[in-house]
This record gives C-alpha cells, sequence and structure tokens, in this order.
C-alpha cells in the first residue's frame, strides 16, 4: 500500500481513538450530572478531553516533517463555577439550604456525544473508502 494511503488511515485510526474517548468522557459527565458528593467531598467537575497533534509514526511521516492524526494530550476538569440549587431537604445542603450541583450541562454533554459519535463514524468511513479502493486497484492489477 503506497504510504499516502497508509498515512491517511493511520490519521484516521488516530481520530477513531479520540472520538471513542470524547464519546466515554460525554458519558461520565451525564452519568454524574447530579453527583454532588465525590471521593474528595466535592461534587462532580465536568471533565474535557485535551487533543494534539499526533507525533509522525513512520518515515514517510518523518520525510514531510508533520504530524499525522491526532491524539489525547489530557483530560482536564472543568473548573467553573457549580451551578447552586435551593433545597434544604438534601443530604448536601449547606446551612442556608443550598445545594451545590455539578457544572455540568446535559444539552452541551449531549451534543458533544453526538459530534463525536459522528466523527467517529466519518473517520470509519474514510477508512472503508481507502480499504475498498485499494481492493479495486489490486482487483484491476490482476484482470
Amino acid at each position: 500500500m503506497p504510504s499516502t494511503l497508509s498515512a491517511a488511515i493511520g490519521a484516521a485510526a488516530t481520530a477513531l481513538n479520540v472520538e471513542r474517548t470524547r464519546v466515554e468522557v460525554a458519558v461520565s459527565n451525564l452519568a454524574n450530572a447530579e453527583s454532588t458528593r465525590t471521593a474528595n467531598g466535592q461534587p462532580y467537575r465536568r471533565r474535557e478531553v485535551v487533543l494534539e497533534p499526533a507525533a509522525p509514526s513512520g518515515r514517510f511521516d518523518a520525510a514531510l516533517g508533520e504530524a499525522v492524526g491526532v491524539k489525547v494530550s489530557a483530560i482536564v476538569e472543568d473548573q467553573s463555577p457549580y451551578t447552586r440549587r435551593y433545597d434544604p431537604t438534601h443530604a448536601d445542603a449547606d446551612e442556608g439550604g443550598w445545594v451545590s450541583l455539578p457544572n455540568v450541562r446535559s444539552d452541551e454533554e449531549m451534543v458533544d456525544l453526538l459530534s463525536a459519535s459522528r466523527a467517529y463514524q466519518a473517520n470509519l468511513t474514510a477508512i472503508n473508502v481507502i480499504r475498498d479502493m485499494v481492493q479495486k486497484s489490486l482487483d484491476l492489477g490482476r484482470s
């Protein structure tokens, strides 16, 4: 397989890993949207995926001198303030009856989840198109 096709498949494969991580983080955020107390005693903090270009992985990539693909560099906690709700009956309410809730917005998480899912599917389609193109080229060579 020519190096450019290999590089394209490699780039799409790195994106598959990134999108899988984005889906996992969005699902975790949604699952903890009402978690008012974690192991550290504080409400859950929304997590975000930070990306960076992937390092060149082969001779062709190195010859280009450019990164091909993407990778997760970190998963960080969003430091925006917690939301507060008045509920004096809640176990985690303060003296005034206010409860600190996670800084997770379900609508934003659903958009992130949908975006990551569609990007995953698009990269999978790209890999399949390249694979089919290579197969057709081989078939033509045999004829």
